[in-house]
């Protein structure tokens, strides 16, 4: 071939390349979530201490490492967000934030076989995702004097052929409703448990 017609040739190739990356839609932006809209816990403690149990092992079958919002980002936003320490150095007592699970699992859904399949739209992967957290006055002598518990669960399966941008979205609202549904919980027990320490 010769080089002058190589040379159009991979023009055109470079040509048809940016098109059509041009077409695909850009990668979807995801604010981080926050609860800055809600008022803070002030609780009369010296301190605030956010731990966590949870280890993300960056390993199939866990997937919440590949989250926009990874849960465990989203519960250390809610203890920093809500929980406000006003007691002053001198009170002893500490708020301890622990997260233990914080964790994404997924699986592949089984698929149908035969005519119906190939003109349906299958379930592909399902999502399950856990959260749980503790949250305690400790006293100076270092005893829990007061504990609130809390989890969520969320499940969501997504058809086979969904796009990337797609699947973030979906994984973004898991991370949404987790929260969600643990800030209510946690909104009863500290009500209910902690007047002791609210300010």
């Amino acid at each position: 071939m010769p080089i002058r017609l190589r040379q159009l040739l991979a023009v055109a190739l470079v040509a048809t390349a940016a098109s059509c990356s041009s077409d695909a839609p850009p990668p979807p932006r995801f604010a981080d979530i926050h609860f800055l809209a809600l008022p803070p816990f002030k609780l009369n403690v010296s301190q605030i201490q956010v731990d966590s149990r949870f280890q993300p092992t960056f390993k199939e079958p866990n997937v919440e490492h590949e989250f926009p919002v990874p849960p465990q980002r989203a519960l250390e936003n809610w203890a920093h967000d809500r929980l406000l320490a006003v007691g002053g150095p001198t009170t002893g007592y500490v708020a301890r934030f622990t997260i233990v699970d914080a964790s994404v699992r997924e699986s592949e859904l089984p698929k149908k076989e035969g005519l119906t399949a190939v003109f349906t739209t299958q379930q592909a992967e399902r999502y399950d995702g856990h959260v749980s957290v503790l949250l305690q006055i400790i006293n100076p002598q270092g005893v829990a004097e007061r504990t609130a518990s809390a989890e969520a669960a969320v499940s969501r399966s997504v058809p086979e052929g969904i796009t990337l941008n797609e699947r973030d979205k979906v994984w973004y609202d898991m991370t949404r409703d987790l929260m969600a549904d643990l800030d209510r919980q946690l909104q009863k027990q500290v009500d209910s448990a902690f007047p002791p320490f609210r300010l």
